[in-house]
């Protein structure tokens, strides 16, 4: 059995939440999660980068010195490449139909994988929510990140998804108060990618969102 911590917002040690051994059995391949990693980030490009080429700057059409009698090479537009202000030469240009396809079973493989590795190398750790926390106070999970040894790391918050209707007051006011945090950032469950996760040092869950993580690791 593997053992996660459970910390209340204060940074105390409630307990340990035992988590079968079965669970974190992975096979994905390691070439696997590179590719969905990299198609990840390479989908995230906007791909709208654009340079100016010779035709489309705007000058004049003056010649920048005569033709003959210089000793100079003849020289006939100030558009050209060669001058400053002048057009680029295989600059880059926007691009289309630049996605790359991830399969869904390859995307869930690497983010279960991830999970895992987060588990084993004793990473991941439970936050037991409070009630209580209904206006932003970023003092306060401040002093959860120092008290459960996560000042200064890059630390990411997962947490079960609620309707839009139903959304709690202190769920908003955490969102606010992790966001004045350099190097934290807070994401749903369900829509955590493998780059936050392989970007992250350590993972912080809702407790309540434990059953789900489960479901995740069952592959489910």
């Amino acid at each position: 059995m593997v053992t996660l911590k459970k910390y209340n917002l204060a940074g105390q040690v409630l307990g340990e939440v035992k988590l079968d051994e079965k669970l974190l059995s992975s096979e994905i391949c390691p070439q696997s999660i590179k590719d969905y990693l990299v198609a990840l980030r390479a989908n995230a490009r906007q791909w709208s980068a654009n340079t100016k080429t010779r035709p489309e700057v705007a000058h004049s059409g003056q010649k920048p010195h005569p033709q003959k009698g210089t000793g100079r090479a003849r020289q006939g537009y100030l558009g050209a490449p060669q001058y400053k202000g002048g057009g680029r030469v295989f600059g880059p240009r926007p691009k289309f139909d630049q996605h790359v396809r991830i399969n869904k079973k390859e995307k869930r493989g690497a983010i279960r994988h991830l999970l895992i590795e987060k588990i084993k190398d004793a990473k991941l750790h439970l936050l037991e929510w409070d009630q209580s926390f209904t206006e932003p106070k970023t003092k306060a999970v401040a002093q959860f990140l120092e008290k459960a040894q996560l000042e200064g790391k890059r630390v990411l918050f997962l947490r079960r998804p609620v309707e839009a209707e139903k959304v709690e007051p202190s769920r908003d006011a955490f969102l606010k108060s992790v966001r004045n945090i350099p190097r934290t950032e807070i994401r749903m469950l369900p829509n955590v990618n493998g780059y936050d996760l392989a970007l992250s040092n350590d993972v912080v869950l809702f407790s309540e969102g434990f059953d789900e993580l489960v479901l995740m690791l069952r592959g489910e």
